[in-house]
């Protein structure tokens, strides 16, 4: 179970922000801070891994109380959820090392893109001692996207966003999925299997996915594996 600290001083938002965190598996709620100078003190008394931390507070900002944290050596991981949308503040939060930046107001798929992803990769890195370069590529592909703008991008079918289909595309390749289902890779990204179907229909249509059809007792189920061939038909739509 990931231990989450809200740091945010809006009670309103705050308990949004539980709100959001309790509907996503594999989360738990350890702490509530309205303040920076709450959060230290938690963080002297609670074992965190992962803060939702807000920039515009009284006190402390969050971009000098995440300063605070490496300066510290803080073994935790932040995700900024914040209505600063200046292009300074999230530089400096990212040369900080926040995982993700989430500008308000956002709808809960974002919201829950971001904590997805970060399971994911929390996930792969706990349980190895070590990684193939591969595998490192996927983990820090997402953040190697942020603030690039690449020209003449194909655009994606109506209904797709892009950082579903990087959560996707990366749990089929972090997990080595050699054949999976609809259910098996929508109980996987924790998306509902509707949306998932999406997905996987449009990855067939450009032959990153092979799809068969597998006929058995009860209704017929697809089954789908990388293509080989078309291992670099996704690279232009993420």
């Amino acid at each position: 179970m990931i231990k989450v600290m809200i740091v945010e001083d809006d009670p309103m938002v705050a308990q949004l922000n539980r709100q959001y965190v309790e509907q996503v598996n594999g989360f738990h709620i350890s702490g509530m801070a309205a303040s920076a100078d709450q959060a230290i003190d938690l963080l002297a008394t609670k074992e965190i891994d992962l803060v939702l931390l807000d920039i515009h507070m009284p006190g402390l900002n969050g971009i000098d109380f995440l300063r605070w944290v490496r300066e510290q050596k803080q073994e935790l991981d932040v995700i900024l959820i914040t209505a600063a949308s200046e292009i300074v503040q999230i530089q400096r939060a990212l040369r900080l090392g926040a995982v993700d930046y989430l500008i308000k107001p956002f709808e809960f798929s974002r919201f829950q893109e971001a904590l997805t992803q970060y399971q994911t990769n929390y996930d792969k890195l706990r349980d190895k001692k070590q990684i193939t370069q591969q595998e490192l590529d996927y983990l820090l592909h997402r953040k190697n996207m942020v603030g690039a703008v690449p020209a003449n991008l194909p655009a994606l079918p109506k209904g797709l966003t892009k950082n579903t289909l990087h959560t996707i595309n990366e749990v089929i390749r972090l997990n080595e999925m050699k054949t999976f289902s609809t259910d098996e890779l929508a109980k996987a990204v924790n998306i509902s299997r509707v949306s998932v179907r999406k997905y996987l229909k449009f990855l067939s249509e450009i032959d990153y996915l092979e799809e068969d059809l597998i006929y058995g007792v009860g209704r017929p189920i697809y089954q789908y594996r990388l293509n080989k061939e078309g291992s670099q038909q996704l690279d232009s739509y993420l």
